[in-house]
């Protein structure tokens, strides 16, 4: 788009798909902080409710409070990929459901607490927050279908998609059924908010989303995901560094920084963009698979969490139980990542199984040294090479399976 000096409202016709130079914009920037919040809360409290012997609850909690969050991100981000006009009435829009973004991370606490009480789940004001963020995302629905009526038969997916699965959400919630009923129950409405996109884009003509606008948006919320890790990491020196500065100190935040930047390399040796814009009828298995991917991120933050309040001595934690809190989503990360790649260029490489297994050697070895009571530290630093088999493969041999793949997109 030409560089504007005002912000009068515009006709929502569409972006173009093949516009060139195509980047996120500051408001985009501005609407992801959002996202730092819910992804912090949901990490402290898994770190807390794993620190206090809740480990069930609170993997079941972050899971929905990840699904729920992400989900959020991943609605928005779609459409302001095909209808972002930056014009003054989607930027208030947008501001509205950044405050339902912002009601939603209040509202997790709570909906760990009912967890452990055990008897319904609380999510109250997670729902709220929702409501909050899906009315002007009806609303910006509702111009595009006004402004842009040759994809009206989309729009109107999108919208009923959204409506009715509001509406059993908020039915869930007042029956407050118990736990067990209530997650087998909520299936329903995300089913149906999920079928939503796919039924518009694959039968009733889709959105000109933008190929590598996405792929980057998905790398940003990548790297906001890694700054749990990051913060995991400095919670977990701060712990050390009351003791004094020692060579352990040293090792924590070696291992700390180096997890999350392996994580970030081999995220972004995949060319999301390029494969993305080739193949746009892929874009569904990959952006659901995110989800694990965005969890297993966050995760990994809070699992340094965990061994923050075990180097802390604030929690009776055993090293093998820290350990596990980072090794189990860092494991999680691996495969998903390499599900992912194979997804969306539906390509194998032999040595990507060579790479996997030598991941999973270096979890393992991890492993073995907590169980052998190996100082925590050094399980870390251990753990922290996880990543970096996939990295060194990459620079070393790898990097031609993935320049076949390039040169694929280009052959007639």
């Amino acid at each position: 788009m030409a560089e504007r000096t005002t912000h009068a409202v515009l006709r929502m016709g569409g972006r173009d798909p093949d516009e060139e130079h195509r980047v996120s914009t500051p408001l985009e920037l501005l609407f992801d902080l959002t996202f730092v919040i819910g992804f912090g809360v949901a990490a402290d409290e898994l770190a807390h409710l794993v620190a206090e012997g809740h480990t069930r609850e609170g993997l079941i909690g972050f899971s929905f409070a990840v699904f729920a969050v992400a989900w959020a991100w991943m609605f928005y981000s779609w459409f302001a990929s095909a209808y972002d006009t930056d014009d003054w009435l989607f930027r208030l829009l947008t501001m509205l459901q950044m405050v339902g973004v912002l009601i939603l991370a209040l509202g997790l606490p709570q909906m760990f607490e009912s967890l452990v009480e055990g008897d319904h789940v609380d999510n109250g004001v997670m729902v709220l927050g929702y409501i909050v963020m899906r009315v002007p995302m009806l609303l910006q629905w509702l111009r595009a279908t006004l402004q842009d009526p040759a994809r009206r038969r989309a729009h109107v997916v999108y919208m009923v998609s959204i409506v009715v699965s509001q509406v059993l959400w908020v039915g869930i919630l007042f029956a407050e059924l118990p736990v067990g009923a209530m997650f087998a129950l909520v299936l329903v409405p995300t089913l149906i908010e999920h079928g939503g996109p796919v039924l518009a884009e694959t039968r009733y003509g889709g959105t000109p989303w933008h190929a590598h606008h996405i792929a980057e948006r998905y790398g940003l919320l990548v790297i906001i995901a890694l700054g749990e890790g990051i913060l995991g990491t400095n919670v977990a020196l701060g712990a050390l560094i009351e003791h004094g500065w020692t060579v352990d100190v040293a090792l924590l935040g070696l291992a700390g920084t180096a997890l999350p930047f392996g994580i970030w390399w081999t995220y972004f040796v995949i060319p999301h963009g390029a494969l993305l814009h080739a193949h746009r009828e892929r874009s569904f298995g990959w952006r659901y698979w995110h989800l694990p991917l965005f969890g297993a991120v966050v995760a990994v933050g809070a699992g340094l969490h965990v061994a923050a309040y075990q180097l802390g001595e604030e929690f009776e934690l055993s090293t093998r139980t820290t350990v596990l809190a980072v090794a189990v989503p860092m494991a999680v990360y691996v495969a998903t990542m390499y599900v992912l790649y194979a997804q969306i260029s539906r390509t194998g490489d032999p040595f990507h199984v060579l790479l996997i297994a030598g991941s999973a050697v270096v979890v393992v070895a991890a492993l073995a040294m907590a169980a052998a009571d190996v100082s925590l530290v050094w399980c870390l630093l251990v753990l922290a090479l996880t990543p970096w088999v996939t990295v060194v493969g990459y620079e070393a041999v790898g990097h031609r399976h993935n320049e076949e793949v390039l040169e694929s997109l280009t052959r007639p």
